[in-house]
């Protein structure tokens, strides 16, 4: 069975292995079956995203696509770059993507949608999100509760949705929380990947980026500690399912 390609935008060495973990859980895939690329240290070509991949998931990351150039990191720079230059051929030939927070960030963005920190901003802790009608039917989306909680985080955030898009999950507070483009291509602005205890590390790691108040850190964990988020994984296990075969 063809390998998926996992690419990851966290610059953080434990929390990138965290990430990676958690992903390859809800994933239900053995590390066998993956390729795993680090885009702060290894670069790809878009001759490499070739038929020998069942499909690309994208995780999380501190950069934000709306920062002008001379506030980003030189890494958060490079690391946009690199996935950037990706996108054309991921969605000129509709190859299997889901983008995970900062995933929706560049597929809105390349899409010519406005990502910006403008409105529906989230801090890190729990979101109700409710399954729109055509979220109902999507095969990623269909066995989903109709309302579900997710953990979010993120300090920018889709404005409007992208031309020839469709909205599969929305909230009061961010109204962009999933979103499918073409036939196989998903994204989503929650963490499906993440538990309380991914979010509790997170919450640690990046205490001082500007999610929230450092202050908070404690509060925020014991929030995320006593809210039951399981929904969102069922996202990319059928992901998977439906493109691992």
């Amino acid at each position: 069975m063809k390998p998926f390609l996992i690419l990851q935008a966290r610059p953080e060495i434990d929390a990138a292995h965290q990430e990676f973990a958690a992903i390859l859980n809800k994933c239900h895939l053995p590390e066998s079956r993956v390729h795993r690329v680090c885009l702060d240290k290894q670069e790809l070509q878009s001759h490499d995203l070739n038929a020998d991949y069942a499909g690309i998931i994208v995780g999380g990351g501190p950069g934000c696509i709306s920062d002008k150039p001379n506030e980003k990191e030189q890494i958060e720079a490079k690391i946009e770059h690199r996935i950037m230059s990706l996108m054309p051929s991921i969605v000129n030939n509709d190859i299997p993507f889901i983008g995970c927070c900062y995933g929706l960030s560049i597929l809105a963005h390349y899409l010519g949608a406005e990502v910006s920190k403008k409105r529906y901003s989230e801090s890190v802790g729990p979101s109700k999100c409710t399954l729109t009608d055509v979220g109902l039917d999507d095969p990623i989306t269909k066995n989903l509760d109709s309302q579900f909680m997710a953990f979010v985080g993120h300090k920018e955030a889709v404005q409007s949705l992208p031309e020839n898009c469709t909205l599969l999950v929305t909230s009061s507070s961010c109204p962009i929380q999933m979103i499918k483009y073409k036939r196989n291509i998903y994204a989503t602005q929650f963490h499906p990947e993440a538990t309380a205890n991914d979010i509790e590390n997170r919450i640690i790691t990046y205490k001082n980026h500007g999610y929230f108040p450092s202050e908070e850190a404690a509060d925020l964990i014991k929030i995320c500690n006593a809210v039951d988020v399981t929904e969102p994984a069922k996202i990319l296990k059928a992901f998977t399912d439906i493109y691992g075969c």
